[in-house]
């Protein structure tokens, strides 16, 4: 059974990106602050994949959703 909440450390693995805690951090930076008129499953720099694990697990309200949340508030900060 999986746990009812994911770190981000495996939100990156289950999209197929480095998950190292240095490696997400350069992720965000590199990405952030995202256009709030942008949403997140729609940004450009995902794969049609992860925009489609994006956007349905978030519609499903699935255990993801929290993580995804998470990135989410992370990458609109400013840096």
């Amino acid at each position: 059974m999986q746990p009812a909440f994911h770190p981000l450390r495996e939100l990156f693995n289950q999209l197929g990106l480095p998950s190292t805690r240095d490696a997400i951090a350069e992720f965000i930076a590199m990405h952030a602050p995202l256009n709030p008129s942008v949403v997140l499953a729609e940004a450009p720099f995902w794969t049609s994949t992860q925009k489609d694990f994006l956007r349905d697990e978030l519609l499903k309200d699935a255990d993801w959703a929290e993580a995804i949340d998470l990135l989410n508030a992370q990458i609109r900060e400013p840096r």
